[in-house]
């Protein structure tokens, strides 16, 4: 058995990393680290988890270095560079679901992260992005950066096009769209029920961190094959759950036909990548609400004649692709099981 440690259990995507690691047949969950709710079990904090692991919330010491081969930081950005510093080389594996480690140039991690002091040679040893991409990188990796949910699906939807079909792409226009549970568990104003529910709101309508991180990925992947990427998000009234919809501009000659049969064969081989038709469920997709609770990242490409650019279209759950069932799915990688191991379940529809 991997033994896995959780530092900020009491979170969402903490939550999450629980509820998966103790439904894997090869992680046993070791230790649960966090800063409040010292002493809490696991159902204590999460409702839906009414499970003993015999694990309460500790704080974080130098000995959980001996409890742990895998340590998964849900944690803030600042709280993940303190904690990689301290367990880098102590440690088997790192995997850090925030954003500390995310953007690899110096300058544009000082713009986007200015709060989040970290070590320059750390930042270097970290291999980011997703792993249907950098899959091969993750294979006995001792440091890992997750992409933000956000970015998950955004270079899911991109990726065909530069990676595959080697496009060149001159402007990309993102509009995002995500739940609650994005944001955390921190308590503001905007977030509370009256102001929140049916909602629309623009919290980022001229620029995303995100949206600089896959502009970092890219140009280290496919130098040059992204000449401006710029991205509004929007908070709705869903509680799990994201949509990106990419407006991408390109010199190349395409197609309807070309597009989906780049997207059919990058994917072919990545189980939790569903090229999708729009028309072809009873709903429109790719929606969130038809891959929620799953690792599944549906992701549509259309050609617009008339305008001249494509569509991409990805929806995701972003606590679990965007987040936990991502990091289990690297883990998985890490450590040379299947990828999909204890993360074949399928979406909850209705939800």
């Amino acid at each position: 058995m991997i033994r896995a440690g959780v530092v900020g259990a009491s979170g969402l995507a903490g939550g999450d990393l629980i509820r998966l690691i103790t439904q894997h047949p090869d992680l046993e969950l070791t230790f649960l680290g966090g800063s409040s709710n010292i002493g809490k079990r696991p159902a204590e904090l999460h409702p839906g988890l009414r499970i003993d692991t015999g694990l309460t919330v500790r704080p974080v010491t130098d000995d959980v270095a001996d409890q742990v081969d895998v340590l998964l930081l849900a944690t803030p950005a600042p709280v993940s560079a303190e904690l990689a510093a301290r367990f880098a080389d102590r440690v088997p594996a790192v995997v850090d679901l925030s954003g500390a480690f995310r953007i690899r140039t110096p300058e544009r991690h000082a713009r986007w992260y200015p709060k989040v002091d970290r070590r320059t040679d750390l930042a270097d040893r970290f291999v980011y992005g997703v792993p249907e991409l950098i899959g091969d990188q993750l294979a006995g990796a001792a440091l890992i950066s997750l992409p933000g949910c956000y970015a998950t699906a955004i270079t899911l939807g991109l990726a065909p096009l530069t990676l595959g079909l080697g496009l060149d792409l001159k402007t990309v226009v993102v509009d995002g769209k995500s739940g609650s549970s994005g944001g955390g568990l921190h308590l503001r104003t905007a977030d509370l029920h009256p102001f929140r529910n049916g909602a629309i709101a623009p919290y980022a309508p001229t620029g995303h961190r995100h949206a600089a991180e896959v502009s970092d990925f890219l140009e280290r992947s496919k130098p040059g094959s992204v000449g401006s990427l710029s991205m509004s998000a929007y908070g709705v009234s869903h509680v799990r759950g994201l949509l990106t919809s990419s407006y991408v501009f390109t010199d190349g000659e395409i197609d309807q036909r070309t597009l989906q049969r780049a997207y059919l064969r990058f994917y072919k081989e990545h189980r939790f990548v569903r090229v999708r038709r729009h028309t072809e469920t009873l709903i429109p997709v790719p929606d969130p609400q038809a891959v929620l609770g799953s690792n599944y990242c549906d992701v549509t490409a259309m050609y617009d004649e008339e305008a001249g650019r494509i569509v991409v279209l990805a929806a995701l759950d972003n606590l679990v692709k965007g987040a936990a069932g991502q990091a289990v799915q690297a883990v998985n990688l890490r450590f040379g099981l299947p990828e999909e191991t204890g993360l074949t379940m399928h979406p909850v529809m209705p939800a």
